[in-house]
């Protein structure tokens, strides 16, 4: 009996892993990973050529697998060198490039696709998932070309959704998208709009591909992230029960642990990192009013203290800041006007009453991620309009039961659809990074397995991952 397959839509580091866990884990059904772009196991993140898009998590902390923590170590040790600077070794660890890391995840891929086995246990589809239609024990999945194929379920693997556009402009430029950056002029500045990891890897593939001219970035807080540094092992904090529902006091807490630490000769990037393994049950655990504060004064500060830059990545943006090609600006963009050649762009400072302009070549937006609940993907678009998803109640990711099963709009979460990784942001909070994510994708592989082994008994058998 052939068995219709489940498809993971997405493949970047969420999508790949969790197709790699069911294909392991569910050896006599197919498992369909879709991806619209053509880079498997890439996605935004790691399709880069620049070698100056370094990850901005060590590389002993890059293991795709959760119970083998040396695996993208020992990964290292064996893969060629082709000549280019690929990894950079620090005193603060070693840093892989994201293209590196990409290639990584394609040898997974591959050898997946390799396995021996009398029918394929992984299948790729070169296309864009439009739909998914309930039917009779799954869904009927549309791709943009117009096929159609039955499937028992699916796991929504979207990773991070683009930002709706930022400035309406012909000169705005998408960050990940280099080819109208090719005839740039070296006496007009860019415009850069977004402060953080984006806008470092802009200005280090700017540089790489020759402008020489001034780059302004932009933000409302003008915030840059911080930058990794050598740590060492702390304790996670002990939070007191009357702490975990006030944000006032859980920061309180944690300044107090900083000072603490510091008294000891620890760095605080020590105290930030041993708050990892409590950091979702302290957002799950504050009241709604007190996420939503966190979003408004907190976010940017948290970000830039945990999500930092590699340190090559921060020399980058260091020689540029003092030697004046780039300069930071506390600002937001009130109006964009294009000219002939040029837009100009119409800024307010930061407490400032008078608005200034400023003549740019390009506007780069890199000012972050979509939110669920204003995305512009075709999919969720038709999904919400179908009653399947609704957006989590901070209109952040999707709404979600305890096993990651995706929330309709009537509060049900029966249907075999579920997700992870950035579309748990407002549930989980931590949950867009490697570490984050590896073992999220092994946990819902098996819950996915083992309902459909329920849902069609003997017809399949659940294997051990190791197998």
């Amino acid at each position: 009996m052939t068995l219709p397959p489940i498809a993971v839509i997405g493949a970047g580091f969420s999508g790949t892993m969790a197709a790699l866990h069911l294909s392991r884990l569910l050896p006599e059904r197919p498992v369909l990973l879709c991806e619209k772009s053509g880079a498997f196991a890439r996605g935004l993140a790691y399709a880069t050529a620049c070698p100056d898009h370094l990850l901005n998590v060590r590389a002993t902390n890059m293991s795709a697998f959760p119970d083998r923590p040396d695996h993208f170590s020992r990964w290292l040790e064996s893969c060629p060198v082709d000549g280019v600077a690929w990894t950079r070794s620090t005193p603060a660890g070693l840093f892989a490039a994201r293209g590196l890391y990409g290639r990584y995840l394609t040898d997974l891929l591959l050898a997946a696709l390799s396995a021996p086995g009398q029918a394929p246990r992984l299948m790729l589809e070169n296309d864009e998932v439009v739909d998914l239609a309930p039917a009779d024990e799954g869904f009927c999945l549309t791709l943009a070309a117009g096929r159609r194929r039955m499937v028992a379920g699916a796991i929504l693997a979207c990773g991070n959704l683009r930002a709706p556009p930022g400035p309406r402009s012909r000169y705005a430029v998408d960050p990940w998208d280099g080819s109208p950056l090719d005839d740039l002029r070296p006496d007009l500045p860019l415009l850069i709009v977004g402060t953080g990891l984006t806008m470092v890897d802009a200005v280090a593939a700017l540089r790489q591909r020759g402008f020489a001219g001034p780059i302004l970035a932009v933000s409302r807080r003008g915030l840059l992230p911080q930058v990794h540094a050598a740590t060492v092992p702390w304790p996670a904090p002990d939070v007191p029960a009357a702490a975990r529902g006030s944000l006032t006091r859980l920061l309180r807490v944690v300044r107090d642990e900083v000072r603490r630490a510091a008294a000891a000769g620890v760095d605080w990037r020590s105290v930030i990192d041993a708050l990892r393994g409590a950091s979702i049950d302290l957002w799950r655990g504050l009241p709604l009013a007190e996420q939503r504060r966190f979003l408004r004064h907190v976010r940017a500060f948290w970000d830039v203290h945990r999500h930092r830059m590699a340190p090559p990545a921060a020399e980058i943006i260091g020689r540029e800041l003092a030697g004046g090609g780039l300069t930071l600006m506390r600002a937001r963009v009130v109006a964009v006007e294009d000219q002939a050649g040029q837009a100009r762009v119409t800024l307010r400072a930061r407490g400032a009453a008078e608005l200034q302009t400023v003549e740019v070549q390009r506007i780069i937006d890199a000012s972050g991620v979509a939110r669920v609940a204003d995305t512009e993907d075709l999919l969720l678009r038709r999904l919400m309009g179908r009653g399947l998803i609704r957006p989590d109640v901070l209109g952040l990711g999707l709404s979600v039961a305890d096993d990651l099963a995706v929330v309709d709009q009537r509060g049900d979460a029966s249907r075999p659809l579920w997700t992870l990784g950035p579309l748990l942001r407002g549930t989980l909070w931590e949950c867009t990074a490697v570490p984050d994510i590896r073992g999220q994708a092994a946990d819902l592989a098996r819950r996915v397995a083992t309902r459909l082994q329920e849902a069609a008994p003997g017809a399949e058998r659940v294997l051990d991952e190791t197998a």
